[in-house]
């Protein structure tokens, strides 16, 4: 008679499967929980220990670390010589093996987990018995998943066996599912001792999407989602309507919404190709959105728009009036549902503006290695302002400045925007000169730049930015400072009369 061993932490599908499996002559061994819900549903079940001669020990923590499951696991039966080692020492052969392992992630996601909680939740035996039975798979069906049920019953029906290839294809699915296990432990332990620079990198995504290409119809792409990661995401956020999110839906859509939670005060947001072309804030969406699209209605077209209130329906009633690819809020009203469903295509998602913030290491592949950084999290509040020009900025230009600064930290550098105290009036993004920047930020605002403030992302190397700042009216500037020339960007907003602001901060984005 062949044999199976099945426990498992997740017991979907599990009394079905041991029920057709002893249908197929299979003999079951199993532990704890899993042989506990077997009995109960009056299925015959070998306990573990009836096999080892050994009790469950330690609170359970050995129990399958023993020469009579791991000779069973391991032993390639096409080898005379292995098979005559089992049958000298009474060891008998295990034929499948369905084992998924200890909650670790759900244990560490619980509220006021404690390290003790955590460190029990870490599976020994079970990793132990999938890696054996994996790098056996010629020998040893594993099984780490219940949606792969189905196909071991199916081959095991028709062909009493299971292809090579099958086995082959579940082996490496234990694979990945044992890696991202530990990686989970692994990110755990390392931030539980604060180490900031592990001489090795961790990580584990699980796959959220297929997506139809890449950036471009040639590139294929996939779409994953951390576990444990922040749930003010995108990767967390609730499609309601709409065709399916495209790769460069998903970028735009999280550029969007990491520049809309930079507001408290309503705000809307609209991004084209990762930058903002319009930023605008209001009493409510609806005004929000008026002052986003006035910022640059062209560039907004086809664009990605994101919200930190409810869409009502009178937001709604705007929004309908212009081709858009996303829309992001936090939630919408029955009458904006009714009156934006109407356009088929348009993609309408929710994300929890409830969710605090957490923010995460932001990770760069390059060609061969990885980069890894802390997210930008900086803001004014963070920063110590210095105002080293003779005129200060007035009440009215501190929150336009403050408004220019939230947006050009998430504009591609070299970047300039222009603005008032509701809304950006123009946007130099992605130069190979600052200079260039501001002439395209001033051109897109034209003659309500007068008036206006300007922000860099960082500073000045020399005057040229201040002087097409004063050509086009500009009162104010805020920018980081810190260049060793910057008494001549000084010097000339003195000779202009125009105020300006040092952060201390820059805010590269490339």
């Amino acid at each position: 008679m062949k044999r199976a061993l099945i426990s498992v932490s997740d017991k979907t599908g599990v009394v079905d499967f041991a029920k057709e499996l002893i249908n197929l002559e299979f003999e079951i061994l199993s532990t704890g929980g899993t042989k506990k819900i077997l009995e109960e549903n009056n299925l015959p079940v070998t306990a573990v220990d009836e096999v080892t001669g050994f009790p469950e020990i330690l609170e359970g923590r050995v129990k399958t670390l023993h020469p009579f499951i791991h000779g069973g696991l391991l032993a390639k039966k096409n080898d005379p010589s292995h098979m005559a080692q089992l049958d000298k020492q009474g060891i008998k052969g295990i034929d499948v093996v369905c084992v998924n392992l200890y909650p670790f992630q759900k244990t560490i996601e619980k509220p006021g987990v404690t390290v003790e909680e955590a460190i029990e939740n870490i599976d020994i035996g079970g990793p132990a018995m999938l890696r054996a039975s994996a790098k056996n798979h010629e020998s040893v069906v594993v099984i780490v998943d219940a949606a792969d049920y189905g196909q071991v019953l199916n081959e095991l029906r028709s062909n009493e066996d299971v292809s090579l290839e099958t086995r082959r294809k579940l082996a490496a699915k234990v694979y990945r599912h044992t890696a991202a296990y530990d990686a989970l432990i692994a990110e755990y332990m390392t931030n539980l001792v604060g180490e900031e620079q592990p001489e090795r990198m961790t990580f584990t995504y699980e796959l959220k999407q297929s997506l139809r290409y890449g950036e471009n119809p040639h590139q294929k792409a996939s779409f994953y989602e951390k576990p444990l990661g922040s749930k003010f995401s995108i990767a967390h956020a609730k499609q309601l309507h709409g065709k399916e999110l495209s790769f460069n839906n998903i970028r735009d859509a999280d550029a969007a919404l990491q520049i809309v939670k930079e507001f408290d005060k309503p705000a809307a947001v609209a991004v084209k190709h990762m930058n903002p072309c319009g930023v605008g804030t209001g009493e409510n969406a609806a005004d929000a959105f008026s002052k986003a699209y006035e910022a640059d209605p062209t560039s907004i077209f086809g664009g990605i728009i994101a919200f930190n209130r409810e869409v009502d329906e009178s937001a709604a009633k705007i929004l309908k009036e212009i081709f858009l690819e996303i829309i992001i809020a936090p939630s919408f009203t029955e009458e904006a549902l009714n009156i934006l469903t109407a356009k088929k295509n348009i993609r309408l998602l929710t994300v929890s503006f409830d969710e605090k913030n957490t923010p995460e290491k932001v990770l760069t592949s390059i060609e061969g290695g990885l980069l890894v950084q802390d997210q930008d999290a900086l803001g004014l509040a963070d920063a110590e302002l210095t105002f080293p020009t003779k005129r200060k900025p007035t009440e009215e230009e501190i929150a336009a400045l403050k408004l220019a600064w939230k947006v050009v930290k998430h504009v591609k550098s070299n970047a300039i925007v222009v603005a008032d105290e509701a809304m950006t009036l123009g946007v130099g993004a992605g130069q190979m000169n600052r200079v260039g920047a501001a002439k395209i930020a001033i051109e897109q605002a034209g003659e309500r730049a007068r008036g206006a403030v300007l922000a860099s992302d960082a500073f000045f190397p020399m005057s040229d930015t201040v002087e097409e700042a004063a050509k086009a009216g500009i009162t104010a500037i805020i920018q980081p400072g810190g260049s060793i020339r910057d008494e001549d960007s000084i010097k000339a907003a003195d000779e202009h009369g125009i105020a300006m602001v040092f952060t201390g901060v820059r805010h590269f984005k490339h």
